[in-house]
């Protein structure tokens, strides 16, 4: 495996696959990897003859307020655990390798980035389309490998590569949870003890709500009544504060009229000064 840290090497790399005809996988990340990156690694090596791993704190999708600076980072173990994986190549640049000093070129999709997190995080999804479509150009990648945790992404990186025209296929992979039901993610390591046992609460307001639609006395719920039976749970949690909690269609992320079709239960909490994000996705 080989760990790459300019451009240059990566395209002399990348055009030395395509040259032999081999299918690119890429899995984009900001590293700090865990089970759930990993899952996304295992399917790519299985799909495709070469996969690039980026690890990349992107600071054009951090907010002025938000964790750039001390966002966990752990080249040495990323490297590892890709390597153990069969990764072919960590693409692992420096922002200035990724970002010219004067660039001023921005990838923005409307509509889709408006509500959920983009209503919360302006600019965040702006900064995540730029960087994913570099990596797009750069990697030449046919599929490339995102989490269903962050289903607002995945919505919009499918749109923008459907809109440009990218040749690449968006695969996106299930949830990965740890036994008891919290989603993996780098910021789960900013959780204390106690903070880690308050944050279940996320995971378990979902299952909750998703049981009752599921039954029998949910046949006639309204959108309304699991928002609110949500909200509640949450508000119990007194390490609990609530940024927001939706329900949205599946397709357009605008909020759903009815519990009919594909819905997508989406909520951002913080617990303490930690923001987590969790969804489910059900279709009735």
């Amino acid at each position: 495996m080989k760990i790459i840290t300019t451009v240059s090497e990566l395209k002399a790399e990348i055009n030395s696959w395509k040259k032999d005809g081999l299918t690119i996988g890429l899995v984009p990340t900001m590293g700090f990897l865990h089970e759930g990156h990993q899952s996304l690694i295992s399917r790519s090596v299985s799909e495709n003859d070469r996969t690039v791993v980026s690890i990349f704190v992107n600071p054009t999708q951090f907010g002025p307020n938000e964790d750039f600076e001390s966002y966990p980072r752990d080249l040495n173990k990323d490297a590892a655990l890709c390597e153990a994986s069969s990764v072919s190549a960590v693409f692992a640049p420096s922002v200035s390798e990724m970002y010219h000093r004067d660039s001023c070129t921005f990838v923005d999709v409307a509509f889709l980035t408006e509500p959920l997190c983009g209503r919360k995080r302006p600019g965040h999804f702006r900064g995540v389309c730029t960087v994913v479509s570099k990596l797009f150009n750069l990697t030449k990648a046919d599929r490339a490998y995102f989490g269903e945790k962050d289903a607002q992404q995945l919505a919009v990186i499918k749109r923008m590569a459907r809109d440009l025209n990218f040749d690449i296929e968006i695969k996106g992979c299930p949830i990965v949870r740890e036994a008891d039901g919290l989603a993996k993610s780098s910021r789960n390591t900013y959780l204390g003890e106690k903070e880690r046992a308050a944050a279940l609460v996320l995971s378990k307001s979902l299952f909750h709500a998703r049981d009752y639609i599921l039954g029998p006395e949910g046949k006639d719920a309204k959108v309304k009544d699991v928002v609110d039976m949500i909200t509640e749970e949450i508000m119990n949690e007194p390490m609990a504060r609530i940024d927001y909690v939706e329900i949205v269609d599946s397709e357009n992320l605008r909020e759903a009229v009815e519990l009919k079709g594909g819905i997508l239960i989406a909520l951002a909490v913080f617990i303490g000064r930690t923001r987590l994000i969790d969804n489910i996705s059900l279709i009735l």
